[in-house]
């Protein structure tokens, strides 16, 4: 398997990948510290039924521009193809204010194709692909290099089978008719406001047990400062204070 470090690397794949209809990308992340996602790998894969057309690309080398990446993106000829994008997207969004385009979410298109909601990539790689998928490393520090043999094998199947999903989810729904059903949520997943948080709209995430005008409006202002500070910060909402706090605090304000 290959692992890109450098820009000229990036952009070479890139290059041959706009050749194609379409390119598979996931993302490692985290983000147990941070309020953004802090992200650590890039998967890509070109069509075909083996690894040769499958990179795995790092962001945190020094030596790396994601901008071939980010042109690769925006060319309208390829389809870009994710499982579940949203924070993936967001990932893109933050970093450079891109939005892969066009877009296919395998999520999606598999609960218009009646494979349920939100399902998950481990069981369409099951019932489409038919193949086993190791989930040992899933939660493995993904900000450590180098990478173990074992993380690499899982990152790399994260895209390789999804060649095959998308083949398959995109046939479906062309038979089906229901592409537009796909691409009202598309839409949406590649609108900004889907990924911009206003701290003054911060509050309405909040679970709260009354609807006293008074006490919302206590909870829309620690709501506010508390997104303010964490996104400035970038630090956990968690970190500044939790939600029971929160509301604890707007339940016993005091009366002067």
């Amino acid at each position: 398997m290959k692992t890109i470090t450098t820009t000229d690397a990036l952009e070479a794949f890139c290059l041959e990948a706009a050749k194609h209809d379409y390119v598979t990308v996931d993302t490692e992340f985290l983000r147990e510290r941070t309020y953004y996602s802090k992200l650590c790998l890039i998967q890509l894969a070109m069509p075909g039924t083996d690894d040769s057309g499958a990179v795995l690309v790092d962001p945190l080398s020094e030596d790396l521009s994601l901008e071939p990446l980010y042109t690769l993106f925006r060319d309208a000829s390829v389809v870009k193809v994710f499982h579940a994008a949203r924070q993936d997207l967001e990932i893109f969004f933050v970093d450079a204010g891109v939005f892969p385009q066009p877009l296919f979410d395998t999520q999606v298109a598999a609960m218009v194709c009646s494979f349920g909601e939100q399902v998950g990539y481990e069981t369409l790689v099951r019932k489409i692909a038919h193949q086993p998928l190791d989930k040992t490393s899933r939660f493995t520090d993904w900000s450590r290099r180098p990478l173990s043999d074992a993380q690499a094998k899982y990152a790399l199947a994260d895209v390789t089978h999804l060649r095959q999903i998308y083949e398959f989810l995109s046939r479906k729904l062309e038979q089906s008719g229901r592409e537009r059903w796909v691409a009202e949520e598309i839409q949406i997943l590649t609108s900004p406001e889907t990924y911009i948080t206003p701290p003054r709209e911060a509050w309405k995430r909040v679970k709260t047990r009354t609807n006293s005008p008074k006490f919302l409006a206590v909870v829309q202002e620690l709501a506010a400062f508390r997104e303010e500070y964490a996104q400035t910060r970038n630090i956990p909402r968690s970190r500044v204070y939790k939600d029971d706090a929160m509301v604890e605090l707007a339940s016993n304000k005091p009366k002067n």
